[in-house]
């Protein structure tokens, strides 16, 4: 009996993860975007890089290497994870539409905006599948650790308020209105807690399955720390600017050990 209400805990604690990290990044995205307190948006980025690769190299990457999995198999699977998001963030590239009216090609009146429209829409749709994705990730390190859990949930947390900026500002030019941007992305928000259930039910009978969920889940918080939002901090490349980015970073790095003290601390 036991054992059961700990796996209900569990399961609880997965879906308000879920839920809190999805509702709750898109409610102050949504603050940021529509006030344009694009400095706050800037800092944000920062402070999701410390969070990010802190969580990856200090906890989701010690717990699975600390399992009985043959560390050459992780390795082969966070060579694949980056390989495999480079080839995700390829075909978003490819597929995502930027048209906006008057950019100076000739279509006919209304192209234009129907195809921002379109824009909005995959936008939605992408995410949708994204919050499901990062649903399993959260479930995963629950399952593993709960200060594992949690770091993973602050980290996908930290970084779906920049993203999220960015999307609300492709709706608004797509011609939603900022209700209907804000119903639509907290809806979507809603498929991090299905791919929670399904994470759960799929793993917690399956541990075998957990140190390549984390280690794919690290290979993520990576992959975006190092080739989408470092990309945009170097932009940024004067000594005023570069100090509080370093600080920031810092921050997030000290976040992530005060909230899970030294689990992975070498004995």
């Amino acid at each position: 009996m036991q054992k059961e209400n700990t796996i209900d805990t569990t399961l609880v604690y997965i879906l308000l993860a879920a839920l809190i990290s999805g509702a709750a990044s898109i409610s102050l995205a949504a603050l940021l975007s529509f006030r344009l307190l694009s400095k706050m948006v800037e800092r944000m980025v920062s402070l999701s890089v410390g969070i990010m690769l802190s969580t990856a190299f200090l906890h989701s990457l010690p717990e699975a290497f600390e399992s009985n999995v043959d560390a050459h198999h992780l390795f082969m699977t966070l060579l694949a994870g980056l390989f495999g998001f480079f080839l995700l963030e390829k075909l978003a590239i490819l597929r995502h539409s930027h048209h906006h009216e008057h950019d100076g090609h000739h279509h006919h009146h209304g192209h234009d905006a129907r195809e921002a429209g379109k824009s909005g829409w995959l936008i939605l749709v992408g995410d949708g599948m994204h919050n499901f994705t990062d649903g399993i990730l959260i479930a995963a390190a629950f399952l593993a650790d709960p200060k594992v859990g949690l770091m993973t949930s602050l980290a996908i947390f930290a970084h779906e308020i920049p993203q999220e900026v960015g999307d609300f500002i492709v709706l608004l030019n797509a011609g939603f209105s900022r209700a209907r941007a804000y119903f639509y992305n907290l809806v979507s928000s809603l498929a991090a807690v299905a791919g929670g259930l399904v994470g759960y039910f799929a793993l917690a009978n399956a541990d075998g399955m957990i140190p390549y969920a984390l280690v794919l889940a690290s290979s993520g918080f990576i992959y975006i720390a190092v080739s989408d939002l470092m990309p945009q901090m170097q932009r940024r490349a004067t000594v005023r600017e570069t100090v509080p980015q370093v600080l920031l970073i810092g921050l997030g790095i000290v976040i992530v050990l005060l909230l899970t003290g030294n689990a992975h601390a070498p004995h």
